[in-house]
């Protein structure tokens, strides 16, 4: 059994590819924690597409031990929910995890994210409930997924109004629930193990839409319940839509629908929480500034290579910088990667993460000088001419003289230069050359 994220990525392909580790990483340089998550609407959870208790047990111990995480989230609906010997098979498994690790000193806390009607959990979210506690699990906390409630929510119901319905039924589920379990709790405790996620802006469903007013609403309630986290879905969309976006009404990945003007829903819904995934504790952190002296890049541990002042770098190059990689968001040279500004949109590099212990050089397909002849002002290229500028290649897509290739990184329609891969043009060049062998007659 072998894990992946979201049915695209191993945990290698993620972390080459993704370069999770390295963004993990600089989450917790933030005072971040990352928790990971199984399941979900659109993927198979574990316990689902694995039957086999003692690979479905290495599968979550792979990716826990992969990402050294804390906590982990079970995202446990659709079909999924109803899968009765799945919830008992995965209850079961962990409730092992967290033992084992509980007695080496690195408890593993364990939440459940389910779907909710203002009337509460379904029988199935309940079911699933009583099976983990049956197994004995300790749940951290259920986390529930206050919207897309359809037909469940009144027509003049509010979001908010549905949030806090929803969210005082589960309490007193959970209050049922452990009872018969054998463990009561009192209403703090209980309330000490819920958590709130709602879909900010236009749902899926078309006539709910979660107002930054809903949020508030929600911010007051969950400080006066005490809720343990508060999380949303999700912040990619985070934002007012743009002009060109004409209906609202249409859930969009990339902004929310409403209009949010300077507020965002992750400042309000975040206010006064200051805890992490797998506790809700407060934490405070403060980050130790490295020693100027220990600035220094060491090209035998870096993964990429260290910035330099001559270079040019094109969108989406990789560099090393004070121990930190950097990502280009577009061409440039001679931009100090870490250099300070104000806004975002004012540096052409994106900060990835920090060197990895134990990293060392990635080979990146270069070409040599030489290759092709260096760019000339002066000198005329017909159609399919290549050519080195700055150390990096191009191919004219048509007569020109005097322009520049530089002008194909950020203007590529208009530029008679088209801009190449090294490693594609290796890879052509030693097709070129290499031996064939000789045909035999038939």
């Amino acid at each position: 059994m072998y894990p992946d994220l979201g049915g695209a990525y191993t945990l290698a392909e993620a972390g080459s590819e993704l370069d999770l580790d390295r963004r993990l990483a600089r989450l917790q340089q933030r005072g971040g924690e990352a928790m990971v998550s199984f399941g979900g609407q659109l993927n198979d959870e574990l316990a689902v597409s694995c039957r086999d208790s003692s690979q479905l047990k290495a599968a979550y111990a792979a990716v826990i031990d992969r990402y050294d995480v804390q906590g982990i989230d079970l995202d446990i609906e659709g079909d999924a929910l109803g899968n009765a010997d799945a919830n008992t098979r995965r209850a079961t498994v962990l409730a092992e995890l967290q033992q084992e690790r509980a007695a080496s000193g690195s408890p593993l806390a364990v939440w459940l994210t389910l779907p909710v009607t203002p009337d509460g959990l379904s029988v199935a979210g309940t079911d699933a409930i009583a099976n983990a506690l049956n197994a004995g699990l300790d749940i951290t906390g259920v986390n529930v997924m206050t919207m897309d409630f359809g037909e469940s929510k009144a027509a003049k119901q509010s979001m908010g109004d549905a949030a806090e319905s929803a969210l005082t039924a589960t309490q007193r589920q959970l209050r049922i629930l452990y009872n018969q379990a054998g463990t009561p709790l009192t209403d703090a405790t209980l309330w000490a193990k819920i958590g709130a996620t709602p879909m900010i802006g236009q749902n899926d469903v078309r006539d709910e839409v979660f107002t930054i007013a809903d949020a508030q609403q929600l911010n007051a309630f969950a400080h006066s319940s005490r809720l343990a986290r508060v999380s949303m879905w999700s912040s990619n969309r985070d934002t007012t839509c743009g002009p060109n976006y004409d209906d609202l009404t249409r859930v969009s990945d990339a902004c929310s629908g409403v209009a949010q003007g300077d507020a965002s829903f992750s400042a309000i819904l975040g206010t006064g929480f200051t805890g992490t995934p797998s506790s809700g504790a407060g934490i405070e952190t403060t980050l130790e500034p490295i020693p100027q002296e220990d600035l220094a890049d060491d090209p035998a541990t870096s993964p990429y290579p260290i910035w330099s002042a001559d270079a040019s770098y094109r969108a989406g190059t990789k560099v090393v910088w004070h121990h930190n990689v950097y990502q280009a968001k577009w061409w440039t040279k001679g931009d100090v990667p870490d250099n300070p500004v104000l806004q975002s949109f004012e540096t052409p590099w994106t900060l990835i993460g920090p060197v990895l212990p134990g990293e060392t050089p990635i080979p990146i397909p270069t070409l040599e000088p030489g290759t092709f002849p260096e760019w000339s002002g002066s000198a005329i290229y017909d159609k399919g001419a290549r050519v080195l500028f700055d150390g990096l290649p191009y191919e004219a897509k048509w007569w020109t003289q005097g322009d520049s290739p530089q002008a194909a990184e950020t203007e590529p329609d208009n530029s008679p230069w088209m801009p190449l891969d090294a490693a594609d043009v290796i890879a052509q060049l030693g097709a070129e050359t290499a031996p064939t062998e000789p045909q035999t007659a038939p």
